[in-house]
């Protein structure tokens, strides 16, 4: 693509002086800065569009390279992210907000956020896109961050000169601290901005649409770079951190990657053997062949039936279904199937096959969870 001229860009002639860059590069950045149109990215492409010709055009050798040689003499030049801009201008945009430069006055980034998000079961495992809205705080629109009814308003503090600290001596030793008049910042607001009442920001309710990746799991978090609080004097934001909290859907039971599916059969049925249809998370159906002599937490793997693994664990692809089978003993019986229960015990004893179920009174999932670790 093809740059703009960096003079164009700023809107001063060739033959500008440095104070003309400069006060046409306040405005820009001033007009298009991020938190001004949080929700813009064309406003952020001229920010950073802005700023590389600040770059160029701010530095006397840049400049006579450029007025030379064009583009094609500037190597490496523009930013990658705001971010970029803030640390390389910090002190410059500290001029722009009515900032001074004492010591305790630098920029301070902005605070992370959270936010709770609740999702379905098969949200969470084939992913979803959702609509949040949350408290957000943005540079005051009025007074531009400063905190004052106008720039006329700010006054050099009168107690440590605008350094933002005093000194003290106690026998041989000077103690150096924050200025307890303007608690650092060097300056002192006679009248505060109306609309932010002195903080410098305002407060919105901020939309978003947030890409919930397939596999999410309870308790797991999203980190969204730059979309937390806004930052003092210039500094980048904070970040938006989503806490993931994952709804139960009966039956499936989350294991990481693998989904449980405990299946109730009945004695004949596991003694037998037999084809029972079930629903995967996904909606569809599966026929699972349940073998003769199915034991009671015996397991049935569908390979690749599972949560998909999320971007940035090891390895790819998805978990299993694992079926688990619940042998189901009924609670009453009539006579004749008593009858044939009592037979059928007296045969299974006359063969040997007396079995303990001692160690079946633990829950079926109990057992799972002990024996996979």
């Amino acid at each position: 693509m093809n740059k703009r001229d960096y003079y164009e860009v700023l809107g001063v002639s060739q033959d500008a002086s440095p104070q003309d860059i400069k006060a046409a590069y306040r405005k820009a950045a001033i007009q298009y800065h991020p938190d001004r149109a949080p929700d813009d990215q064309q406003a952020e492409e001229k920010f950073k569009e802005a700023a590389e010709a600040y770059e160029i055009l701010s530095d006397p050798k840049k400049r006579r390279t450029y007025d030379t040689m064009g583009h094609q003499g500037i190597q490496g030049g523009g930013f990658a992210d705001v971010s970029d801009i803030y640390s390389a201008f910090g002190s410059i945009f500290e001029d722009f907000f009515g900032i001074s430069r004492g010591a305790g006055s630098s920029g301070r980034r902005g605070e992370n956020v959270r936010f709770d998000l609740s999702v379905e079961f098969a949200e969470a495992v084939f992913g979803v896109e959702k609509d949040i809205e949350y408290p957000h705080d943005i540079v005051c629109r009025s007074c531009h961050g400063h905190g004052a009814a106008s720039e006329a308003d700010i006054v050099t503090c009168h107690t440590c000169g605008g350094t933002g600290e005093v000194r003290k001596s106690q026998g041989f030793f000077m103690i150096q601290t924050t200025c307890p008049t303007c608690s650092g910042r060097g300056q002192i607001i006679k009248k505060p901005c109306q609309v932010c009442h002195g903080s410098g920001y305002e407060t919105v309710t901020k939309s978003l649409k947030v890409k919930v990746p397939a596999g999410v799991n309870d308790g797991m978090q999203l980190r969204l770079s730059g979309k937390g609080q806004a930052g003092m004097q210039g500094a980048p934001a904070g970040d938006l951190y989503i806490f993931m909290t994952v709804k139960s859907a009966e039956p499936y039971i989350r294991r990481d990657e693998h989904i449980i599916y405990p299946l109730a059969v009945s004695i004949t049925q596991a003694a037998l053997g037999a084809k029972l249809d079930i629903k995967t998370v996904d909606g569809s159906s599966k026929t699972v062949a349940i073998p003769a002599g199915a034991q009671f937490g015996h397991e049935i793997r569908l390979a690749g039936e599972g949560a998909p693994l999320v971007v940035g664990r090891l390895g790819r692809g998805r978990g299993d279904l694992i079926v688990l089978i619940e042998v189901v003993v009924p609670e009453q019986l009539s006579a004749s199937e008593k009858s044939l229960l009592t037979d059928l015990a007296k045969s299974l004893d006359g063969a040997g096959q007396n079995t303990s179920f001692a160690h079946k009174k633990k829950s079926l999932l109990e057992r799972f969870f002990e024996s996979s670790g």
